[in-house]
């Protein structure tokens, strides 16, 4: 019951404060003129989106380090080695994608940082995230929870945990296109991922990663407030990148990267619908979906953006509920 009082304190304490930051930063968003640019590309429904203020992904982040430090001087949280590891990656992403987010308000289009800077950006991160969590004394096993079984991969485990940060803040990213779907899609995961890391006693510090999963996904609800159609407030690069990149952290400490494609099992449907589009393209010259991300593919069947965002919110939960299953009681 202890623990169920103290996530349920985390989440709310971060809702609130996240509520009430959205309300004050929205305007000042606007006021500064940080406005969305919508690319001529997208859908023509998307084009009154225009001019919404962006960044958004602030909404979330500040009140998460604001919740942290009121629970640490309330003493309902330690900060320990490996919750600082996660919040470096929870900063460096989200600092990433402030300064993509940046460029594009300063050149007034939608284009920020090139995608090779981008990249070169999330590798760098993934390597000194790697650096620190290999000195830590971590091994490079994967863990197969249900069957009680380790696997040494050696040195491929550094490009694993290289990819799985990499492809996990590009996958929010791409799926950022609808109002609250990315949102959404996140509450859901890091609530999973939280409830998750509450059955990994044997990883010190356990008990505070997961109130700080508890504190992120109340921010990010109190941020679906203003995000969810029609969405006052975008999260921007600022926000994906940040969120994606926590989340992998996460799920590599807690040895569930296995488990981590289940619970992000929507993102990695929109990013493989990306690929095999541009591959389809590539090598046959054809169009497999309509348009992608596939959200954008429903929307040209004529679906309407909430009817998309509830189905993928649904499948979501879906495949967060069996990620349970999985990894916190098999």
């Amino acid at each position: 019951m202890f623990v169920l009082t103290k996530s349920l304190l985390a989440l709310m304490i971060g809702f609130i404060i996240s509520v009430i930051m959205g309300y004050f930063m929205i305007p000042l968003l606007k006021k500064l003129n940080a406005r969305q640019r919508i690319s001529v590309f997208v859908a023509e429904a998307h084009k009154k989106k225009n001019g919404t203020p962006t960044i958004g992904g602030l909404i979330f982040i500040i009140p998460t380090f604001l919740t942290i430090l009121i629970m640490y001087f309330t003493k309902k949280i330690d900060i320990n080695s490996n919750l600082l590891i996660v919040l470096f990656v929870f900063v460096a992403y989200g600092f990433l994608g402030f300064l993509d987010d940046f460029m594009k308000l300063k050149r007034k289009q939608n284009e920020g940082l090139t995608e090779i800077q981008k990249l070169f950006g999330q590798v760098i991160i993934a390597v000194v995230f790697f650096y620190i969590y290999m000195k830590s004394g971590s091994e490079p096993l994967l863990w197969f929870h249900a069957f009680n079984l380790k696997v040494d991969i050696g040195w491929l485990y550094g490009f694993f945990i290289l990819f799985m940060l990499v492809a996990s803040s590009n996958a929010v990213n791409i799926t950022d296109g609808l109002d609250g779907l990315a949102g959404g899609l996140s509450f859901i995961a890091t609530l999973v991922l939280g409830i998750i890391t509450w059955s990994t006693n044997w990883l010190s510090g356990y008990e505070d990663i997961a109130i700080f999963c508890f504190i992120l996904a109340g921010s990010i609800l109190g941020f679906l407030v203003y995000n969810t159609y029609p969405a006052k407030v975008i999260m921007g690069d600022t926000g994906s990148l940040a969120i994606g990149g926590v989340l992998a952290s996460i799920a590599i400490l807690t040895r569930h990267e296995i488990t981590f494609a289940v619970i992000m099992g929507v993102f990695v449907i929109e990013t493989l619908s990306v690929i095999i589009q541009v591959f389809s393209l590539f090598v046959f010259k054809k169009k497999v979906f309509l348009m992608t991300p596939l959200h954008h593919n429903f929307e040209k069947l004529g679906w309407k953006e909430q009817d998309i965002v509830k189905l993928f919110w649904i499948i979501g939960l879906i495949l967060g509920t069996l990620a349970v299953v999985y990894g916190a009681w098999l």
